[in-house]
């Protein structure tokens, strides 16, 4: 059975995350954790969905049941519990999370002892425990062998610290107004306070999470009201966040949402020109916009393609040793400041971008025009091999004819088809895109 997805476990709460499941899961990861065990302790945490309660006993249960200690630290933003992990010398990490998505649904991602996810060898290790039920018994404990679990909640502070020291020193964010949109999050507490003590004149926006708001027509999914609030206070930048804050999506002082790509060349550019980019390369995902490849290249800065995710992305980072990557998307990794995606260190880096080049969002963020693309994301009723459907081989001869870009792919996390595709004419793009809409419609039933 497979159930680890592109970015950890991730399903509807209560129908595919049940707590039976995930007590399952909790056993087979820390008996994964276990066999290379140093401190006997795992940390979890969780964003603001109300079912967090639900998977966060399951998971405290199963893994005191195999003699883990567990530190519970409650909403925490996602790459929190990466640096958390590590600084509180745990064996593993646990973050209770489905990012961006609804509040119906919830995931489990897992980080090792330094931070990072866990690959897919690690991955598969824990489906093959997960899978063998009839030997999972043998691992529980009883008597003084039983863990213990105890919630720390002054731990906010070593990460609001630790993203601080992320922005440099010689600079503060005196005389700058910023709208923060925390989604209802998990961010909703650390993020005005990071910026907040920084100096910058703060608005917060969506920051009271009732378990069922998080993500709701607000953060990064939902920036049209951040930008409205950017101009209305006049300010001079906004900064949208997802439900566990690993995504970031910014708004001009103009009201305008910058495009991913677009986000991504400025920052590669700035850290270029300060000395500060390794190996003159950043890593980026097929999703991203030729033009960000053409940009880069004149700017003689390369670009590494990889597989949608942004563990991917990590993994190109080190296999060349460098320092900077990101997807379209906003999930942003800045090597030397996270083990994953953070919006809030990616978020500070933007403003130390403006701050020592004086220039506006607006000017610094708009490094290039993009070529015509679209992106649909089509509900479909099943997820068959694309290379079997009938026709499927003639559809793509048609796009390459078309000498167009294309990725066509499964979701990894919902029950959708993602059709990308990008050209120079948007006419003939929009007309190729319904042609292919309504195949895939027909030939895997639209949910």
């Amino acid at each position: 059975m497979k159930i680890f997805g592109t970015d950890g476990v991730r399903g509807k709460a209560g129908v595919d995350i049940t707590p039976f499941k995930v007590m399952k899961l909790g056993i087979s990861a820390g008996v994964y954790f276990r066999k290379n065990s140093i401190t006997n302790k795992i940390l979890v945490g969780k964003d603001t969905r109300r079912s967090g309660y639900m998977i966060e006993n399951a998971l405290v249960s199963a893994l005191t049941s195999v003699g883990y200690d567990v530190i519970q630290v409650g909403p925490m933003p996602t790459p929190a519990i990466a640096f958390l992990t590590e600084d509180l010398r745990c064996d593993g990490g646990i973050m209770i999370s489905a990012s961006h998505n609804p509040y119906e649904d919830n995931g489990i991602k897992f980080f090792n002892r330094y931070g990072y996810k866990l690959g897919e060898e690690a991955e598969e290790e824990i489906e093959r425990i997960f899978n063998d039920s009839a030997g999972l018994e043998q691992y529980l404990k009883s008597g003084l062998e039983i863990g213990s679990s105890k919630r720390i909640d002054d731990v906010v502070g070593r990460y609001i610290v630790q993203i601080k020291n992320s922005f440099p020193k010689d600079l503060n964010l005196q005389g700058t107004r910023i709208v923060l949109d925390v989604s209802n999050g998990a961010s909703y507490r650390v993020a005005p306070a990071i910026f907040s003590e920084l100096g910058a004149d703060v608005v917060v926006l969506n920051d009271e999470p009732n378990g069922f708001n998080i993500n709701e027509q607000c953060g990064a999914l939902h920036p049209q009201g951040l930008a409205k609030a950017v101009k209305q206070y006049r300010a001079d930048v906004g900064f949208a966040l997802d439900g566990d804050a690993d995504r970031l999506v910014v708004v001009d002082e103009r009201g305008s949402v910058i495009d991913g790509d677009k986000l991504l060349g400025a920052l590669a550019l700035y850290l270029k020109d300060n000395d500060m980019l390794k190996g003159g390369k950043i890593v980026a995902t097929l999703m991203s916009n030729l033009a960000l490849e053409e940009f880069l290249r004149e700017n003689e800065i390369s670009l590494v393609r990889c597989g949608v995710g942004d563990k991917y992305v990590l993994e190109e980072m080190q296999r060349y040793g460098l320092n900077f990557g990101g997807e379209q998307s906003g999930h942003i990794i800045f090597g030397d400041f996270a083990k994953t995606g953070d919006g809030l260190v990616s978020a500070l880096q933007v403003m130390a971008m403006m701050k020592r080049s004086g220039k506006s969002a607006s000017k610094l963020l708009n490094p290039f025009s993009l070529y015509p693309s679209k992106l649909v994301n089509l509900n479909v009723a099943s997820k068959e091999d694309l290379q079997t459907l009938k026709g499927f081989q003639e559809k793509i001869q048609k796009i390459e004819s078309l000498k167009m870009r294309h990725l066509i792919r499964y979701s990894g996390t919902e029950n959708k088809l993602r059709i990308l595709l990008e050209g120079k004419s948007e006419k003939v793009l929009l007309e190729m895109m319904e042609e292919l809409v309504e195949y895939f419609k027909e030939a895997l039933g639209e949910a």
